[in-house]
């Protein structure tokens, strides 16, 4: 089944996609079973020591390379593990599953800007107006279908969170692209162990300010299942499956992620689907077609 499985991308980025739209669903199921903060530190705890014990001797033997980046690791570590993380999980106690997952969805567009601005890598016409259908498409969840709520500044305060989050994440995928020449999986496990321990402050504020919750039974069911799922089991997929069909097309299956949060939160926590999001939701997918298209025409051309 394994080796099966290993040989199989297509299956491999399908289930990662649904591992990931699954955390959407855990983030709102943690509330009042497990603090989000808390839910964070546990979270990369578990996953760093688990990578730490299987993959800790391929660390030390790469750690001549990975010492020269330091700062780097540190930055993506915090920004795109722990920053992203701890606002994923706030926002959950204000927003829904729906949201959170179509708002997430939007990624591909915040990391598109995010290279214009820091490498100033151009953007065709196409690609700009997927990034604005997106952004309109966000715009549109976030004010509930009623965009006079924008004049007021009335946002759902979760949506909001969720908006930064997203600019933190792409913060950390664009410094992917100097990010030291070692395995995916090792640099993974640095990146783990870094976020396990940025992880530790926020902790200690919500010690502080009385809003701290160790999980309950089912709170330790939900960090069990992020830990396991969305952090560890489907990064060895996604990674796996990039090893065999490269990053471009593996990278397009992310796109699945608001569709299948979509599915299982109508399913799984009865959040009713109305109208907006239907709408947000073609436009997010729209937009993130549209700039893809015409990096699928210059790999047919290539």
């Amino acid at each position: 089944m394994i080796a099966l499985l290993n040989s199989q991308p297509v299956l491999l980025l399908t289930l990662t996609a649904l591992l990931w739209a699954g955390n959407t669903i855990a983030g709102r199921l943690a509330v009042g079973e497990v603090s989000p903060f808390a839910v964070v530190l546990l979270r990369w705890v578990i996953v760093a020591g688990l990578l730490v014990v299987i993959y800790g001797r391929q660390v030390v033997a790469e750690w001549a390379t990975l010492k020269r980046h330091l700062i780097l690791i540190v930055l993506s570590a915090t920004f795109g593990f722990t920053a992203f993380n701890s606002l994923f999980y706030l926002a959950a106690h204000s927003t829904t599953a729906l949201n959170l997952g179509i708002i997430q969805g939007s990624m591909p567009m915040f990391v598109l800007l995010g290279a214009l601005i820091f490498y100033r890598t151009p953007i065709t016409p196409l690609q700009m107006a997927g990034v604005l259908i997106t952004i309109f498409g966000v715009v549109y969840i976030s004010s509930r279908g009623e965009l006079s709520r924008l004049a007021e500044l009335e946002i759902n305060p979760g949506d909001g969170l969720m908006i930064v989050a997203c600019f933190f994440y792409s913060a950390y995928a664009v410094t992917l692209r100097n990010r030291p020449k070692v395995p995916g999986i090792v640099f993974f496990t640095v990146l783990a162990v870094v976020a396990a321990v940025t992880s530790v402050p926020a902790v200690l504020v919500e010690a502080s300010n009385g809003s701290l919750q160790w999980p309950t039974a089912m709170g330790w069911a939900v960090v069990a299942y992020i830990a396991l799922g969305p952090s560890f089991i489907s990064q060895i997929f996604f990674m796996r499956a990039i090893e065999l069909i490269g990053p471009g097309r593996a990278g397009v299956f992310i796109n699945l992620v608001p569709i299948f949060s979509s599915i299982m939160a109508v399913l799984l926590l009865s959040e009713p689907f109305r109208a907006y999001h239907a709408v947000a939701l073609a436009l997010v997918l729209a937009g993130i077609w549209l700039s893809e298209r015409k990096s699928s025409e210059k790999a047919k051309q290539g």
